[in-house]
């Protein structure tokens, strides 16, 4: 497990340690996040999800336990914060600290540890996935305007070019139409870029100096994301069936650290930034060793 996905983390800590001596440029690295972003990863996902088999027992077993997953995971936090008050500043960033997760890095790790096979299943679970968590992200962030709520919705899936590139993907596959003329072969292409930039852009975008204070609401919602959902996933993965590739995919999606662009929509819905900052950054560290070992307790 290690042999095999360090070169994943190396790439993670090559791209903070460029950012940090400023190379290329400072102005390089969030133009690259937003091709690979807007560009490169709808790519990936489109290729992915043309020819996914939508009517696979088992990719339809994996989709429900996606979803069941997260709807738990979302509930188990809303009745804590029932126990623990909050404001939707902070309970925003907490939410997407135990429910998000880092799209890059896990095709990376799928793509390590189960091949093409592996990344077009993924594609179905991004498919439902990147929807879902996005919308109880925003419910999270806009309660205390819960009017704003649905005008917050509706432009963040006009314009976010995961969920569109999921959605003319799933139409693919749905219709058997595919990528005619050659354009499976440039999508492939821009795809293939995707990862790799993906997660030079991670380790760009760690900010150490954001841990430096909310030391344990950063180590509690760490623990819930990197150690109990890997541990929730197994058990609905168990009550779902899932073996061989549906589980690893199902594995890896709830071991890997929460998205990086969790910080934008806090920034964007006027959350704590700095706390989704440092819990980003955090889990990203943390993840170096908790990944190794919650995959060789849910995989092997």
């Amino acid at each position: 497990m290690l042999t095999s996905i360090w070169p994943i983390f190396a790439l993670i800590w090559l791209g903070f340690g460029l950012a940090h001596c400023r190379f290329p440029s400072i102005e390089f690295w969030p133009a690259a996040e937003r091709l690979n972003y807007f560009v490169l990863f709808p790519a990936l996902l489109i290729s992915s999800l043309a020819d996914a088999p939508l009517r696979d027992p088992e990719v339809l077993r994996l989709g429900g336990a996606a979803v069941s997953t997260i709807v738990i995971a979302a509930t188990a936090l809303a009745l804590f914060r029932r126990i623990r008050p909050m404001p939707s500043q902070r309970y925003g960033p907490v939410v997407q600290g135990v429910i998000r997760f880092n799209t890059y890095l896990a095709l990376s790790l799928i793509a390590t540890l189960s091949g093409p096979d592996g990344l077009e299943t993924a594609a179905f679970y991004l498919a439902l996935a990147v929807p879902l968590v996005n919308l109880l992200s925003i419910l999270a962030l806009s309660d205390a305007g819960a009017a704003k709520a649905p005008r917050a919705l509706m432009r963040v899936v006009l314009t976010n070019p995961l969920i569109l590139a999921c959605l003319a993907g799933l139409a693919l596959a749905i219709t058997g139409v595919g990528l005619p003329f050659g354009l499976d072969r440039l999508v492939t292409l821009l795809g293939q870029g995707s990862l790799p930039l993906g997660l030079l852009c991670i380790g760009a975008a760690l900010r150490p100096a954001s841990l430096r204070i909310n030391a344990l609401p950063l180590i509690t919602t760490s623990v819930a994301r990197l150690v109990l959902m890997p541990l929730l996933g197994l058990a609905v993965g168990h009550l779902f069936d899932l073996e061989g590739t549906e589980a690893i995919i199902m594995a890896v999606f709830c071991a890997v650290p929460t998205a990086p662009t969790a910080y934008v929509l806090t920034q964007q819905m006027r959350g704590d930034g700095q706390f989704m900052a440092g819990i980003v950054t955090f889990q990203t560290m943390a993840a170096v060793l908790s990944i190794p070992i919650m995959l060789t307790f849910l995989v092997l």
